[in-house]
C-alpha cells in the first residue's frame, strides 16, 4: 500500500507532506472566498430576505432591483473618475518603479544599498502621518478635486520599485555589454533592452499597484470637495446601511449591489493576467 502510494506521488510530483498541505490550502481557499460568494448572494436578495435565522447562501428568489437602485446615483461618473485615476496612477508608477529599481540594481554609485533601505523603511511609515501636510499643499495650489490631485500623490510605490530592482538583479550583463558596445547609452539601454524583457515583473506589479489605486479611499475621500470628481469607492460608501434604522436592514442588499460592481475591475484584471502575475511575482521577488 505504502510502496503503491509512494509510486503515485511520484508520478504526479508529489510529496507525501502534500496530502496534508494540499488539503488544508483548499480549506483555506474556500473559508477566503466565503465572503465574496455571500456578498454576491446578497446582491441578489430581495430586502426582506437579508436577515433570516436561515443561511442562505443562494437567493431563493432573485431581484435586479437593488443593481437598479445603484445606478440612480452617478456610478458611470464615479467610475469613469476611478478608471482615469486609477490607469493613470498605475501606469507612471510602473514606469517609474521600473526606472528606479534599474538604477538600484544595475547602476554604481555611492549610497545605492542604503538608499534602496531608506525605500524600504519607508513602508513602516503609516499613510495618515503625509496625509494632512499633502492635502494642505494640494487646496494652497488650488488643485483640489482634479485629476492631478487624485493621481500625483499614487504614482509612487515602494513595492513597485522592490519588484523590479530584485528582478533586474538577475538581468544578464551579456546584453548590457553587447548593448554598450553596439553604442547604446544608459537611456537606450533601459528603454529598449531592459524594460521590454521585464515584461512579467511590469505586469505583477501592474495587478497589485492598479487593485491599490482602485480601492483607494482615504485620499480621494479628502481631497474631492466635488460631486462630480467622486471616485467609486467614495460613492459608494454613501450605501452604508445607517446603523439602528430600517434602512440597515433594507440597505445590506443595494449596498452588497455596490460593492460587487466595485470588485469586477480588479476581478478581471487578475483573472486574465493570473498566470503573469504568478510569474512575475517569482521572478521579481523570489530571484537573487
Amino acid at each position: 500500500m505504502t510502496a503503491w502510494l509512494d509510486q503515485k506521488l511520484e508520478a504526479r510530483g508529489l510529496e507525501r507532506a502534500d496530502l496534508f498541505i494540499w488539503p488544508l490550502g483548499m480549506a483555506v481557499a474556500v473559508l477566503w472566498g466565503l465572503p465574496f460568494v455571500w456578498m454576491v448572494s446578497t446582491s441578489f436578495k430581495f430586502p426582506g430576505d437579508v436577515m433570516t435565522k436561515d443561511i442562505e447562501w443562494l437567493p431563493h428568489r432573485i431581484t435586479f432591483n437593488n443593481y437598479i437602485k445603484v445606478f440612480d446615483y452617478p456610478v458611470i461618473r464615479w467610475g469613469f473618475n476611478s478608471v482615469v485615476q486609477a490607469t493613470v496612477s498605475t501606469f507612471l508608477c510602473v514606469l517609474f518603479g521600473a526606472m528606479a529599481g534599474y538604477a538600484l540594481a544595475r547602476m554604481r554609485f555611492p549610497g545605492r544599498d542604503t538608499l534602496f533601505y531608506i525605500f524600504l523603511a519607508s513602508l513602516m511609515i503609516p499613510t495618515e502621518v503625509s496625509v494632512i501636510p499633502l492635502l494642505l499643499g494640494f487646496v494652497k495650489i488650488g488643485w483640489a478635486s482634479s485629476y492631478q490631485a487624485l493621481i500625483l500623490p499614487s504614482i509612487g510605490n515602494v513595492f513597485s520599485v522592490y519588484i523590479f530592482r530584485q528582478f533586474f538583479m538577475s538581468f544578464p550583463k551579456e546584453l548590457e555589454e553587447a548593448a554598450k558596445m553596439d553604442g547604446a547609452g544608459p537611456f537606450n539601454l533601459f528603454f529598449r533592452i531592459a524594460l521590454p524583457l521585464a515584461r512579467a515583473p511590469a505586469i505583477a506589479a501592474s495587478v497589485i499597484i492598479f487593485t491599490l489605486n482602485w480601492n483607494n479611499f482615504l485620499w480621494p475621500l479628502l481631497v474631492t470637495f466635488d460631486e462630480s470628481m467622486k471616485t467609486l469607492p467614495v460613492g459608494i460608501a454613501a450605501f452604508t446601511p445607517v446603523v439602528g434604522t430600517q434602512t440597515q436592514i433594507e440597505g445590506y442588499s443595494v449596498a452588497m449591489a455596490a460593492v460587487t460592481i466595485l470588485s469586477i475591475p480588479s476581478l478581471l484584471l487578475f483573472c486574465f493576467l493570473q498566470r503573469y502575475f504568478i510569474q512575475g511575482l517569482s521572478q521579481g521577488s523570489v530571484k537573487q
